[in-house]
């Protein structure tokens, strides 16, 4: 008889979650031309609209991670972290259609290209904006033979936490140290 044990709700992040939640969203901009708004609109949906009432105090939560530029010192609380992951799976639900499709080997291998192709300069355009390129944890992901791997990386996952049971899983891939 197999048991799941799911993680708390309560269970802070560390150093890693933090990054990997941070660029799931940098993601999920990468696919939507107006990410922000489509962000601060959807934590109003979700209830969170006086935790997240703008894009700004989104910026201050994301601010956690490391790798940003601008970054703040110490944890995210745990409300704040919970807040972000159900953000990300209602974003991942919400993109679902355009994840299906970058993943999807039923269209011709141009048209899939050219989709890869515009996510990967959307998202590189956001890691030099917001990220800290001295880092050697943001050259690591500017690295084109590695960038192309995490990209993938990325949309499997985002694909993987939209629907039911997203938050738990999310969740748990965040709280697990592994690289």
């Amino acid at each position: 008889m197999s048991q799941t044990i799911a993680a708390p709700a309560d269970a802070k992040l560390g150093r890693r979650g933090l990054e990997r939640l941070d660029l799931l969203l940098l993601a999920e901009e990468a696919l939507d031309l107006n990410g922000g708004e489509a962000m601060v609109w959807m934590c109003r949906q979700l209830g969170y609209g006086e935790l997240l009432p703008d894009r700004v105090a989104l910026w201050s939560r994301r601010c956690h991670n490391p790798l940003r530029r601008a970054t703040r010192r110490g944890g995210l609380p745990a409300r704040d972290c919970e807040a972000l992951i159900h953000l990300v799976c209602a974003m991942a639900e919400r993109l679902y259609p355009l994840l299906r499709q970058l993943l999807s080997g039923a269209e011709p291998a141009e048209v899939n290209a050219h989709r890869w192709t515009l996510f990967h300069s959307r998202l590189q355009d956001l890691l030099h904006e917001r990220m800290n390129l001295r880092r050697s944890g943001v050259q690591r992901l500017l690295a084109p033979d590695r960038a192309r791997e995490l990209e993938r990386q990325l949309i499997l996952t985002l694909a993987l936490v939209a629907g039911n049971a997203g938050v738990p899983r999310l969740r748990a891939s965040l709280l697990d140290s592994a690289p």
